[in-house]
């Protein structure tokens, strides 16, 4: 499967702006719905929220993609994105706010590096571990 990789940027910024109201508010509500926005995207990049946000009111008005990027990396991403807000948002509903806070900061983190500089920690993680694994093969 490929992607256009404008869509998982748009996904990161979404994820930034509410990861900011999710550190900003300490809601865990909030910080729950973003992990299952995390797992229905490693599922199918394609069908996530943010994707299908993307594709039909942000693309259209784009040009055509000029290139495209293998999914297995952002999927994996998003896994790495899920663990993260899963642990924030058990932190913040089960009152411990400093784990939900720490863990929703480095959510906030590689979202915003994406978002901003097109950096994808998770898929360059991804990308690092193929390559030890290819090289032990």
């Amino acid at each position: 499967m490929q992607l256009d990789p404008r869509g998982p940027r748009f996904a990161a910024a979404l994820t930034t702006l509410v990861l900011v109201v999710v550190l900003a508010t300490g809601w865990g509500w909030l910080a729950l719905a973003q992990t299952a926005v995390f797992a229905i995207t490693a599922a199918d990049p394609r069908r996530g929220p943010y994707a299908l946000l993307y594709r039909f009111l942000v693309a259209p008005r784009l040009g055509p993609a000029t290139e495209r990027e293998d999914a297995a990396p952002v999927r994996f991403a998003q896994l790495v994105g899920f663990a993260f807000l899963a642990v924030a948002s058990v932190g913040y509903l089960s009152g411990a706010a400093a784990v939900g806070l720490v863990f929703a900061g480095f959510g906030l983190l590689a979202a915003f590096l994406n978002a901003a500089f097109g950096l994808c920690l998770g898929c360059e993680a991804y990308l690092a571990a193929r390559r030890l694994t290819a090289r032990r093969a």
